[in-house]
């Protein structure tokens, strides 16, 4: 029995698949390509420390000032962690300029932003760069330090958001600029952001302690601001990392209240609608339209709203919107991950579904689940030593996936029966941990059995 099982019934006509293969990277709408940024916390030069909150304060305000931006692709933190991790340094420590530069051609970043910042007292003196990702290398900018008390904390965080927007030749009309400098504000009180900066810190970790130390700041966070609609839209991320599902949607509808201009909580809402067992995906492209409505180049609510139509059935509409997220974000992963699902679990299309699923990690060597795609291809195609590699890449990042030790163990089992045992053992320890995968540990229990009877007869 496969752990994952593959949805059905979306078969369609071989006409589908010459708009499939008309997908590229790069086709769009003839406008200015984004440019993908890397956004990294500032670096404190204050003696003592205790403040770094501070630059990674920055650094979240100037990534949601600019995915609000047409020209511009933040990438994200959780992905970028990743790749300092990958290139042996620590995340949430100092880089060495060598390796930011690794990382941004790691995460294909045009742009660097970071900086350092001085906090004397009630005084804060930000001083800016940039560097622009050439092919030999980079150029470095640096520019005039930005001086104020941190009693005019978001007006500081607006003057960063001006500085960028000219050093990367960005023009703007002045009331586009002060709406991307107020979006950069989050919130007024300075209290309430160490809050809730220390809560994303908390929940880029990943782990079950790390959720539930978000939880507590960021709604910490709320507390102090009730109107701190980020806050409000990070809580039901982590409530949702728990597991918590009505948590979560409580908390998404009060950030759409709050900021009803704010696009995330509706994509955010669309997603819990597609992952509910009541299969709700009018709603889910309701929400993800309203998100769209909002930002208009939301590469990730397209690519959720072709999802949704695909699971509907209209695989033309899919596949639409698919393209019109490779024309905002032709970096995109996911778009490549759904086309793989398309390919290979509608049209049995090997080959096609390979390569879609080789463009989606290639883009992002942390997808894990383009690497399970990829890997369950594998294995029903009898590739198991294929599939085995990319169950172990998974776990590589992953070491508590229970998924890939899933389907890494029925793999092992047509290959080396001794190791398949042993994996066997590794996932019932790790999954007998979590009451989602109760179904699936009493079966792995049954192939354990299996497997050692099968060693005691040889």
């Amino acid at each position: 029995m496969e752990r994952f099982g593959r949805s059905g019934g979306w078969a369609r006509a071989l006409a589908v698949l010459a708009a499939l293969l008309s997908i590229t990277v790069g086709a769009g709408t003839g406008e200015a390509k984004a440019r993908p940024l890397l956004v990294l916390p500032f670096q404190a030069t204050s003696p003592g420390g205790g403040d770094d909150w501070i630059g990674e304060g920055l650094a979240e305000s100037l990534i949601l000032a600019f995915r609000s931006h047409p020209a511009f692709l933040p990438v994200d933190r959780a992905r970028v962690r990743q790749a300092i991790r990958a290139a042996g340094e620590d995340p949430e420590g100092p880089l060495p300029e060598r390796t930011v530069l690794a990382v941004a051609r790691s995460v294909r970043a045009e742009s660097v932003l970071l900086g350092e910042y001085r906090r004397e007292g009630g005084s804060l003196t930000v001083v800016p760069r940039h560097l622009e990702v050439r092919t030999g290398g980079a150029e470095a900018r640096s520019g005039e330090p930005l001086q104020g008390s941190l009693d005019r904390w978001k007006a500081l965080q607006g003057d960063l958001v001006r500085y960028y927007l000219k050093a990367l030749k960005v023009a703007e009309k002045p009331e586009e600029v002060q709406r991307l400098a107020e979006t950069a504000g989050l919130t007024a009180n300075l209290t309430a952001f160490e809050a809730f900066v220390k809560g994303r810190r908390a929940y880029l970790r990943g782990s079950q302690s790390g959720y539930e130390g978000a939880v507590e700041l960021f709604g910490r966070a709320a507390e102090l601001d009730p109107g701190f609609a980020l806050a409000h839209f990070e809580l039901g991320q982590a409530h949702l990392a728990l597991g918590n599902r009505w948590k979560a949607a409580a908390q998404f509808r009060a950030a759409s209240q709050f900021d009803p201009a704010s696009p995330e909580p509706f994509k955010a809402l669309g997603d819990l609608f597609m992952s509910s067992p009541r299969r709700l995906y009018e709603q889910a492209i309701e929400a993800y339209r309203r998100a769209i409505g909002l930002r208009p180049h939301y590469a990730e609510a397209y690519v959720g709203l072709g999802d949704a139509r695909a699971a509907k059935g209209d695989y033309e509409a899919a596949i639409a919107e698919y393209q019109k997220a490779l024309d905002f974000d032709p970096l995109n992963a996911r778009v490549h991950f759904s086309l793989g699902r398309i390919y290979y679990g509608e049209k049995g299309l090997y080959y096609e579904a390979v390569a879609a699923y080789k463009k989606a990690i290639e883009l992002d060597p942390y997808f894990l689940e383009a690497r399970m795609g990829l890997g369950e291809v594998y294995e029903e195609k009898g590739l198991y030593d294929g599939a085995i590699a990319e169950y172990r890449k998974v776990i590589e990042v992953n070491a508590r996936h229970p998924g890939a030790h899933y389907n890494l163990a029925l793999s092992l089992e047509k290959v080396d029966v001794k190791e398949a045992i042993a994996q066997w053992e590794r996932y019932i320890e790790l999954a007998s941990q979590l009451p989602s995968e109760k179904d699936w540990v009493d079966i792995a229990r049954q192939h354990l059995k299996k497997l050692r009877g099968l060693e005691k007869g040889q």
